[in-house]
């Protein structure tokens, strides 16, 4: 049998594994729970694996590239995977321990980085194109593809703009800055401030700020700022041909690319510079339930 290239996105709560044919399309995915601490994340990991060779019909020995996407600190060297958190892991050789089990060499990266990886193919961008892939979901991150290739930059930081400050008067983040773009713009940012949404804290405030709530409009306002703020410091910084926003708020669909899109028109009213950058032109919604992390950690064994 042909050598088999999966992909795998250990998510919070779910882990997706995928089968990818060698023009990119998806041929096969699974999707089971993701286990909490070391173990049973790779024992999760590994069951998504073996579910989807049944699914498939090829042998684990079959596989010729696998990579993993997941959430923390990575080092993409070695597989080793720090400070992610949600999953129970401090610190986990996932590349090496996933390896000895299954046979072959497993390529590890951040979730975001594999999801700006897969959007890149999922969306077909030539390799001369840079892609920026904005994840809004419970945080706020990006994922750079530079000239078709992955870039991490020098201490693999890159795209890591949650943590930029642009309101001094904002909202408090977890460590504490005022005004940070994760605390204006993500799913746990936006539950800090509106702790009336549960888990669905975006859709609350947008169906309050609809119905005039002061609070509501004000924390809808900084949500639409934020997203701009992020594409326009993409765009500035790294001058990319696309942004394209994924994660959990992108699924809202118009009800936020509306705002951010009168936010664009507002800097440009009183900008020609920003109104040369055509930021509103750049922005794309990903399409939904695509499974872009599983998609690009896919490729990460061709990198």
């Amino acid at each position: 049998m042909t050598a088999v290239r999966i992909g795998v996105d250990v998510g919070g709560t779910k882990t997706e594994a995928v089968v990818v044919a060698d023009d990119g399309a998806v041929l096969e995915r699974v999707r089971l729970s993701t286990g909490f601490g070391a173990e049973a994340v790779i024992e999760s990991t590994i069951a998504a694996v073996t579910a989807l060779a049944e699914a498939a019909g090829f042998r684990l020995d079959d596989i010729g590239t696998m990579g993993v996407g997941i959430p923390g600190a990575v080092d993409s060297a070695t597989g080793r995977v720090s400070h992610a958190l949600n999953l129970g892991l401090e610190q986990l050789e996932l590349g090496t321990e996933l390896a000895a089990r299954l046979g072959t060499l497993v390529r590890v990266e951040n979730d975001v980085n594999a999801a700006a990886l897969g959007a890149f193919h999922l969306l077909e961008q030539p390799d001369t194109a840079s892609m920026a892939y904005l994840n809004l979901g419970t945080g706020l991150a990006a994922g750079l593809v530079l000239r078709g290739e992955l870039w991490r930059g020098a201490r693999g930081g890159a795209g890591e703009i949650g943590h930029i400050l642009i309101d001094p008067s904002g909202p408090l983040d977890l460590d504490g800055q005022a005004g940070a773009l994760e605390a204006m713009a993500s799913g746990s940012g936006i539950a800090r401030q509106w702790a009336r949404g549960g888990d669905n804290a975006v859709s609350a405030v947008l169906d309050a700020a609809d119905a005039g709530e002061p609070e509501a409009v004000q924390i809808r306002r900084r949500l639409f700022e934020g997203v701009a703020g992020s594409v326009r410091i993409l765009v500035l910084t790294v001058d990319v041909d696309l942004v394209v926003i994924g994660g959990g708020i992108s699924s809202l669909g118009a009800r936020v690319l509306d705002g951010v899109d009168a936010i664009f028109a507002d800097w440009s009213a009183n900008s020609t510079f920003i109104q040369s950058l055509a930021l509103a032109d750049r922005v794309r919604l990903l399409p939904s339930h695509a499974p872009v992390a599983a998609l690009g950690a896919a490729y990460l064994g061709g990198i």
